[in-house]
């Protein structure tokens, strides 16, 4: 896992990171999981507009990066705008719990083997934004992460049946950790921002209040623990009546993603109100049943574990899967 450090401005932050690369011989130019098609290419230029009204920082360190690059902004774009719009190819387990003593977001990312020495942790603390650390399998877009006012946020993402010109889940997960401050900050983010794909995002403050959005380009619901309970749970699968009718076609990989839900539902429930770091991290490494048990020979696997400690401001990783390697405790951002 690469770690990377990003200060200044959204611009600055782009600009180092494309010439680090290029230096180091990486000229961005596609994608190792999807090809850049011509419709790809016209959904790309659709969305730029949206992200120009709604997330222009964002578009900035994207043109920074394509400088820095000596690359067309035209390079970046097409490789992250389009991403999570088009091919299900990362599978995710997120919960997140509040007991009253406990404040606790925790992310599983279940991706391919073959890019593992790809995937970052990010420090962000740009002008104009909250400070944050987060995970991305790319760059720019982050798919988990807590920022500096203990908001906390993960996404999984979901087959996407339709896509709409506007903001993907890893910029969605972005934006939120930059710009929202609690839980309800970021359901009324998503509430006004227009969405591309189609995924859940957990998220979990330091007010205890935790929720899972599911939502895609047509529908938004959000799901909040269950009247005495102190849990929320998602992974690739919507299970609100409101977007039922856009759940994963059974026919779809979607790498066992009802019964990794299943296995943290259940444990959530049978130690509802005793949420140490100790569980979680157990239920993650697949102590309580199917979670990240994967066979690396088929190219899949857990390629990094998160517990975010909310109430703490503090970060657990395991860089890998963690049913194999021990999660560790970051201490390099200083809130």
């Amino acid at each position: 896992m690469y770690h990377g450090r990003f200060r200044g401005s959204h611009y600055e932050a782009g600009f180092k990171y494309g010439a680090l690369l290029k230096n180091h011989g990486t000229i961005i130019n596609g994608s190792p999981t999807f090809t850049i098609t011509d419709e790809l290419k016209a959904f790309t230029k659709s969305c730029l507009p949206v992200y120009r009204e709604y997330y222009p920082e964002v578009l900035e360190e994207m043109q920074g990066m394509a400088d820095g690059q000596g690359n067309p902004l035209e390079n970046i774009a097409n490789l992250l705008l389009p991403m999570y719009c088009f091919e299900p190819d990362h599978h995710c387990t997120a919960f997140a719990v509040a007991d009253g003593t406990n404040i606790y977001l925790c992310k599983n990312s279940d991706f391919l083997v073959s890019l593992e020495k790809l995937y970052m942790n990010c420090l962000y603390a740009l002008s104009g934004a909250y400070a944050f650390n987060g995970n991305t399998t790319a760059f720019i877009q982050i798919e988990d992460g807590m920022n500096e006012k203990g908001l906390a946020a993960a996404l999984t993402f979901l087959y996407p049946h339709i896509r709409k010109p506007g903001l993907n889940a890893g910029m969605l997960t972005r934006y939120i950790l930059e710009k929202c401050a609690t839980t309800e900050d970021a359901i009324d983010a998503l509430k006004n921002l227009p969405i591309a794909s189609a995924q859940t995002i957990t998220l979990a403050d330091r007010n205890g209040k935790i929720a899972v959005v599911e939502c895609n380009p047509a529908k938004l619901e959000v799901i909040r623990p269950e009247p005495g309970a102190h849990s929320v749970a998602a992974a690739n699968c919507f299970h609100s009546d409101t977007m039922k009718e856009y759940r994963t076609p059974s026919d779809v990989d979607s790498w066992r993603a009802e019964e990794r839900y299943e296995t943290a539902r259940n444990a959530l429930a049978e130690h509802d109100g005793a949420y140490s770091l100790d569980f979680c991290e157990d239920v993650l490494s697949g102590k309580y049943g199917f979670i990240c048990q994967y066979d690396r020979k088929t190219n899949a696997d857990t390629v990094w574990s998160a517990v975010y400690d909310v109430k703490n401001l503090r970060f657990y990783r395991v860089e890998g899967n963690p049913s194999r390697k021990p999660f560790k405790a970051d201490a390099r951002m200083k809130f």
